[in-house]
């Protein structure tokens, strides 16, 4: 029995033995591999959001009133400038042309047989055969003639104008709404069917860009507001409502007139060309452009960042070979760095990679 007991602190000691040598040694350094922050100049990249609209709109409304014959298109699809969308009943225009054309006969009739009662007259007051007040009444009947002859040729043409208006062709190329009127409609002004449709011309889409008022003096690096703000944006991109990149790039288009009051903002039109209708007019878009001249920025490699829970932070590494977790606002990022707006200083280190299992205070070795 003494002999088991003895056996059993005997083993007791040796494992001590070799664990407290362990216990006693200094553990190894994590290796990470650290780069310098460093300063560049690039230019400040803002997103947007917005929603595309048509660059301009034809509203369809008819110029004669008349009974709807026929609607010659259909909904949401694209119609060419002067392809034919409604047709008005035009009965009432074509007898209006006859009636027309058959007065312009009638008053050429006339002016021809004033004009030869004038030709007679003349010769006949140079002898005194008719008195001088009867060669006036001549004169007066070929003018008047005249006259009337104008007067038909003009209603001719109004009324054939008339009739020509009954045929409502498109005067835009683009997508054509919906129409709540139908064959059989009364159509025209003073209807209730004023308007007939709208044309939304989609070969180019604007988007509208808001700038808060402080931003844009900032960035532009003016005093006031201007109107000319061609050079204020550049390398302008669309990117859809889900994250895909509009493979067209986007162009300043105008500054609108008015400032937002109650937003403090400044409105810049941008536009988009969309040749083959891939985007749609009330579409979701995000806008991203650089915004003003390029500006120096403290910037870090991308995988230097750690995001937890929405907290963006670094970990710095200090001259006794420790690092320091350190909070950052970061702004935009490109070519794989990302721009720290926060946080930072010029010419401190912070670790690249192996900073997952990092603890504050904690002693590292530099690669």
């Amino acid at each position: 029995m003494r002999y088991n007991i003895l056996l059993i602190a005997l083993l007791v000691l040796s494992v001590q033995s070799c664990i407290n040598p362990i216990k006693q040694k200094n553990p190894e350094p994590v290796v990470v591999s650290g780069v310098l922050v460093r300063r560049d100049t690039i230019a400040v990249r803002e997103s947007f959001i917005s929603s595309l609209t048509p660059n301009y709109v034809a509203i369809v409304q008819p110029r004669v009133n008349g009974y709807l014959a026929a609607k010659l298109f259909s909904n949401g699809m694209p119609v060419k400038r002067g392809e034919v969308i409604f047709r008005i009943d035009n009965r009432k225009q074509s007898a209006d042309v006859l009636s027309a054309a058959a007065t312009l006969e009638a008053a050429r009739a006339n002016a021809i047989e004033a004009e030869n009662n004038y030709n007679r007259a003349i010769p006949l007051a140079k002898i005194d055969a008719i008195s001088k007040a009867q060669l006036d009444q001549y004169t007066a009947q070929y003018n008047a003639a005249k006259a009337n002859v104008k007067s038909a040729e003009q209603n001719l043409k109004n009324a054939r104008l008339e009739l020509d208006y009954t045929t409502i062709r498109a005067s835009i190329d683009g997508i054509i709404s919906t129409s709540e009127a139908y064959a059989g409609d009364y159509v025209g002004p003073g209807t209730k069917f004023a308007t007939l449709t709208r044309i939304e011309n989609i070969d180019t889409l604007c988007a509208d860009i808001a700038i808060p008022v402080a931003q844009y003096l900032a960035l532009s690096g003016r005093k006031s507001f201007t109107y000319n703000n061609k050079d204020l944006l550049s390398d302008i991109e669309l990117y859809l409502a889900d994250g895909t990149l509009y493979p067209l790039k986007g162009s300043y288009s105008f500054t609108k007139s008015a400032v937002a009051a109650s937003e403090g903002t400044i409105v810049i039109v941008v536009t988009f060309p969309n040749p083959d209708y891939l985007l749609k007019s009330g579409q979701f878009a995000r806008v991203k452009s650089n915004i003003g001249a390029p500006q120096p920025r403290l910037t870090v490699p991308q995988s230097a960042v750690n995001d937890i829970q929405g907290v963006q932070s670094v970990w710095v590494l200090k001259a006794d070979s420790t690092v320091e977790y350190r909070a950052v606002t970061l702004g935009n990022s490109y070519a794989g760095r990302q721009v720290v707006l926060a946080g930072l200083s010029d010419g401190e280190m912070v670790v690249k990679e192996g900073g997952t299992k990092l603890s504050n205070g904690q002693t590292v070795k530099v690669l």
